[in-house]
């Protein structure tokens, strides 16, 4: 069956954060029981109303097969640079192995250089060294080090 890669709608929501809940850290810190908590409703509207966000869904069939988020951000720094920052990123365990993360990001990439945009940057868990390596073999460098205070 074909995977149609497409901009997320809110019927796709509890798929979404199914996915983002079906993950060693993220079952800790998602809650895919429904009905979804509000807040993701009203993050999704806040995402889905906003012309720099584009939350990205795989769609095989009726399934919602992977997701991810993409932000572009306008800067001062590299002569007034766009970036975009990519996060949330997430395939169905059905799923891996199959190129799809590779297709997702060859269709980020494209959308980051339709943009504009100069670089495409994305943060990852120190744990997750599957995608570490998946990462390399696209490309991406480890070039910087990423703190977050969690508030």
């Amino acid at each position: 069956m074909e995977v149609i890669l497409r901009r997320a709608c809110k019927e796709d929501l509890p798929a979404i954060v199914q996915l983002l809940a079906d993950d060693g850290l993220g079952n800790g810190r998602e809650d895919a029981r429904l009905p979804l908590d509000q807040a993701y409703v009203s993050a999704f509207d806040a995402l889905d109303g906003d012309l720099n966000q584009f939350l990205a869904v795989a769609q095989e069939g009726e399934v919602i097969a992977a997701t991810m988020q993409l932000t572009f951000i306008a800067g001062i720094s590299r002569k007034g640079a766009w970036r975009c920052q990519i996060e949330a990123v997430r395939v169905a365990a059905t799923h891996r192995g199959s190129g799809l993360g590779q297709r997702m990001f060859e269709f980020a990439i494209a959308e980051s250089r339709s943009r504009g945009c100069s670089l495409v940057q994305l943060t990852t868990d120190k744990t997750r060294e599957d995608a570490h390596r998946f990462y390399d073999r696209l490309g991406f460098v480890a070039s910087h080090i990423g703190y977050k205070l969690k508030l």
